[in-house]
């Protein structure tokens, strides 16, 4: 085993100019599932695609995602209670699509859908479903982080839709 020291010397990164399409291009090296996170507000069902979803806390049950600041929907999702995520499976990339841009009726139409206790929708097809109560909110840039406690969940076998490198595929498992 190699001996790590306490303390690294202290060097300070080199700035560098990049734009932002360059920085984008990086982040999209890592793959990500895919997934609809869905609310219920004002009496309207409320959708939209989602990549940046994660595991927060097994205790509580803890998940996360962000949203835009400047995203149509982000006062409906911050503002309705909860949300529920449906995660995609790899038959479901139109449906990344049409959640992603257009009116709310055209992203759920023709998508079968089951209305929680919660009164939120799930895509009923979907790989897992979390459906949550909003527990913090954080401002973070251009971005607001959304944590919610899991309420109720449910998963099936499937293959799950990933994303990476700004394409959808799907994750092949190597056999050990």
């Amino acid at each position: 085993m190699r001996h790590m020291p306490e303390t690294m010397p202290a060097t300070a990164p080199v700035p560098r100019e990049q734009d932002p399409a360059e920085y984008r291009k990086a982040l999209s090296c890592f793959a990500t599932g895919v997934t609809v996170v869905t609310t219920r507000w004002q009496d309207s069902d409320w959708g939209m695609t989602c990549n940046s979803f994660a595991s927060v806390s097994l205790e509580p049950r803890l998940v996360l995602w962000s949203i835009r600041k400047a995203a149509s929907s982000a006062e409906a999702f911050l503002h309705a209670g909860g949300f529920t995520v449906s995660v995609l499976t790899h038959p479901q990339q139109s449906l990344a699509r049409q959640f992603a841009t257009g009116d709310m009726a055209a992203r759920f139409a023709g998508v079968p859908t089951q209305r929680q206790t919660s009164e939120r929708l799930r895509l009923t097809e979907a790989f897992a479903w979390f459906d949550c109560t909003l527990h913090q909110c954080v401002d973070a840039g251009d971005h607001h982080i959304v944590i919610g406690q899991v309420q109720d969940f449910g998963w099936r076998d499937a293959a799950a839709l990933t994303f990476c490198r700004s394409q959808l595929g799907q994750f092949q498992a190597t056999p050990t």
